[in-house]
């Protein structure tokens, strides 16, 4: 039987204070990449408690999701395993909290407040070649309420 084709489910977090975003910096197998925060959604959570645990994970603060900027699939082909991945990616726009005393996931080198200029004059250090995209739908004004998206119950069971 064949094996069946998923792709990656992931989050991000758009966040902008004063005109610039919050991004971090991150060790990847390409070098020193920039990235919004981001991950993988977990077994057992909701997309919305995703974007609010990655966040606190990578940049150390607390952050509440408002809207849905969009969703957005993208494939590159692993430098580690020569796969074609496929990621489909949640990004949502949200309030910044506060800022906790925690490390930062392994890899994450630092945070930084970028304004979209100074994001658009480094494409060569984007890990998604989503990252501009994702900025550049919320400066439009899209957003979809957090309301379209449902976790039915049985995410949370325990199999």
């Amino acid at each position: 039987m064949p094996r069946t084709w998923k792709p990656n489910v992931t989050v991000a977090a758009v966040i902008e204070h004063d005109g610039k975003f919050l991004l971090i910096e991150e060790e990847t197998s390409d070098g020193i990449r920039l990235n919004q925060p981001a991950g993988h959604l977990d077994p057992h959570e909701s997309l919305e408690q995703a974007v609010v645990r990655e966040t606190l994970e990578e940049t150390a603060y607390d952050f509440t999701p408002t809207a849905l900027v969009g969703m957005y699939m993208s494939r590159y082909r692993s430098n580690r395993t020569g796969e074609l991945v496929t990621y489909l990616r949640f990004a949502f726009c949200g309030e910044v909290g506060k800022k906790h005393d925690l490390p930062l996931d392994e890899g994450i080198l630092r945070t930084l407040w970028l304004t979209r200029d100074e994001i658009a004059a480094c494409k060569e250090r984007h890990r998604s070649p989503l990252l501009l995209t994702l900025i550049d739908e919320y400066l439009a004004g899209k957003r979809a309420p957090l309301e379209i998206l449902h976790t039915h119950a049985s995410v949370f069971e325990e199999v």
